[in-house]
């Protein structure tokens, strides 16, 4: 018997997970960003969960490389409008929270792009760009993340959500070095927007 944590397993099914991303979806999810950073537009991010950390940590990256973006809910997020993003971040692609804003970001002009384990999910038909992960292997009950806690539904730990949100995050890191190679930003000009105040 041994303690060891079973992250050799997590490991070389997050590898998995990212063999069968679409490069093509990557470059336009890239593009999208780049765009986006040119012409000083507005980038939404949202997410429910942990899926939610992936966006907002995701969001930190792109503030440092100087993008003007922010988290939806957040007291302080503008408004977002016609040619603004929003970027969206659901396994499931049903989440209400996410649907509901990338609802609200079609009806005033704003592109939707999204991260989602399933291409056909309600996120992804009102996406502009949609970035395929896997790692969601199959729906719960109900689509309100906030519901499933109150409920007390819960998916098994790793072989589900987990390694959506593991995939998705390193995903987005290897995007922010790609942004970085396209935006000519180094990690000095990133340091220079790391908050000092803790």
């Amino acid at each position: 018997m041994t303690n060891r944590p079973p992250f050799d397993a997590l490991l070389k099914a997050i590898n998995v997970n990212l063999d069968s991303v679409d490069p093509k979806q990557v470059e336009g999810f890239t593009n999208a960003l780049t765009s986006a950073y040119h012409d000083r537009r507005t980038i939404g991010v949202v997410g429910a969960g942990r899926s939610g950390l992936v966006a907002k940590a995701f969001a930190m990256r792109l503030m440092h490389l100087g993008f003007n973006v922010f988290v939806i809910g957040e007291t302080i997020t503008p408004a977002i409008g016609e040619d603004d993003v929003l970027l969206a971040v659901s396994g499931s692609g049903d989440t209400a929270l996410t649907v509901s804003s990338a609802q609200v970001a079609r009806h005033v002009g704003a592109r939707v792009i999204s991260i989602t384990s399933f291409p056909s999910s309600s996120l992804a038909r009102l996406s502009d760009i949609v970035l395929v992960v896997p790692g969601r292997i199959q729906r719960v009950e109900t689509d309100d993340y906030f519901s499933r806690q109150l409920l007390g539904i819960h998916e098994p730990l790793a072989p589900l959500g987990t390694l959506f949100e593991l995939s998705t995050s390193i995903l987005m890191d290897s995007i922010v070095v790609e942004l970085m190679k396209v935006l000519k930003i180094d990690e000095k000009d990133m340091r220079n927007r790391h908050s000092t105040i803790h």
